[in-house]
């Protein structure tokens, strides 16, 4: 699974949810293919990096924050508004299968996302995170 989230503003929740996996006692368990910290600010690279996991992946768990539709400085180089929107992007490409959270209620998925047959987690929980991965 990749998790797709806003590096920015929500890399915590993605932390979390690794956290809850490598925990025994947990019962989410899923392999997470999201690439660690990328060390580099060249387009290119990073799309590279997250292109070979995203490849690996089934599906993408996409964590939808408070600016998932914010614009990002580099998205004319990144080809969409944000790197979420990319990763969701380049996700159905690749024939991914997807998950949805919202950290808030409130929180307007990325527009990308519509139309893609996201099973939907009802809250940032663990049983409901968990469940709508078992769904998927």
């Amino acid at each position: 699974m990749f998790i797709s989230f806003d590096y920015d503003n929500d890399k915590n929740y993605r932390y979390l949810l690794k956290a809850l996996a490598a925990n025994a006692g947990s019962e989410i368990d899923f392999e997470d293919l999201t690439p660690e910290e990328i060390q580099s600010y060249d387009v290119s690279r990073i799309k590279a990096a997250l292109t070979r996991r995203i490849s690996k992946s089934t599906h993408t768990l996409v964590i939808v924050g408070a600016h998932a539709n914010s614009y990002h400085p580099d998205r004319k180089e990144i080809g969409q508004r944000n790197w979420q929107w990319w990763e969701i992007e380049k996700s159905n490409e690749e024939g991914n299968g997807f998950i949805a959270v919202k950290i808030e209620s409130t929180n307007t998925p990325p527009e990308p996302l519509y139309g893609k047959g996201a099973t939907w987690a009802k809250t940032f929980k663990v049983e409901s995170i968990l469940n709508a991965i078992k769904s998927a």
